[in-house]
């Protein structure tokens, strides 16, 4: 058995330039020698969406590993994570092999995260399931958010790892006003994206649930924002750069920019504030 030790400790507000609007992520910037068992129980602790461990990586292209764990498992990937550990690794003297980009190595693979002058951007990985979903688990979605199916403009499996699933409603204002039945959907990880009027500064609201994960209300889901920007662009549902709020109805104020390149590489962008630095004994 390893005996505790002392290691620094971050906590990252993500996607907000407001101090304490964004979704958290507890960043444990020394993750080795922990056993899969201790990432866990910390993660249960923290009770946060997600926690994070920085290990050395395991390829030369990659510039640290990431392990990220919400309450109740160990995620392949996950967004806002990816850009609060990039964030927190760069705060605390991480040097890149490349000044313009950072390569994180996760279980679903190699993320290159760009850096800018206020705000740090991860290329949305490989969907592992698109499509529209099932007439089945459509109707689960909609019994659980106690809407009808006429309301749902489209629907779409936006999955880069955790899960996600999406239905797109007509409007902002119906996305704010679901108030679900997470007990029908216990499994689920799915989301609802509804317009804003126009000339607003955001185009978009998304709200994102995540029963099967321990999390009822994601208050800002970059991996979610990553699937459906995908989807959105290629479909010609969305301009090839638009922005995302977030979080109203838990009172945060998250902003998620979307851009879409020319290659189709979808880029999710937001601020990311280390807000706690400290040591936790592990």
């Amino acid at each position: 058995m390893t005996m505790p030790r002392s290691r620094s400790f971050v906590q990252v507000d993500v996607f907000s330039t407001l101090p304490y609007r964004g979704n958290p992520v507890a960043v444990v910037l020394d993750g080795t020698d922990l056993s899969d068992e201790d990432m866990q129980r910390l993660a249960r602790w923290t009770n946060l969406s997600e926690t994070t461990f920085v290990l050395p990586p395991t390829v030369p292209e990659a510039d640290y590993r990431l392990r990220i764990f919400t309450p109740e498992a160990e995620l392949p990937f996950a967004g806002h994570p990816t850009l609060g550990s990039a964030r927190a690794w760069l705060d605390d003297g991480g040097t890149p092999q490349h000044a313009d980009r950072i390569v994180q190595e996760c279980a679903a693979g190699l993320v290159t995260v760009r850096r800018g002058e206020d705000t740090l951007s991860f290329a949305a990985p490989p969907r592992v399931r698109d499509g529209a979903l099932d007439d089945a688990y459509l109707d689960q979605v909609v019994a659980a958010f106690g809407i009808t199916r006429e309301r749902v403009l489209a629907h779409q499996w936006v999955d880069n790892g955790p899960g996600w699933a999406v239905v797109r409603l007509a409007t902002a204002e119906e996305v704010l006003a679901l108030e679900p039945d997470l007990s029908l959907i216990p499994t689920a990880m799915v989301g609802a994206i509804g317009a804003h009027p126009e000339g607003g500064e955001h185009h978009f609201e998304l709200r994102t649930f995540a029963p099967g994960a321990g999390v009822a209300e994601d208050p800002a889901c970059g991996s979610m924002n990553a699937g459906v920007g995908q989807w959105l662009t290629a479909s010609g549902a969305a301009p090839s750069s638009y922005r995302v709020s977030q979080g109203a109805r838990l009172g945060r104020a998250a902003s998620i920019e979307i851009t879409a390149d020319m290659d189709g590489t979808v880029w999710v962008s937001g601020a990311a504030t280390v807000c706690i630095r400290g040591i936790i004994t592990l």
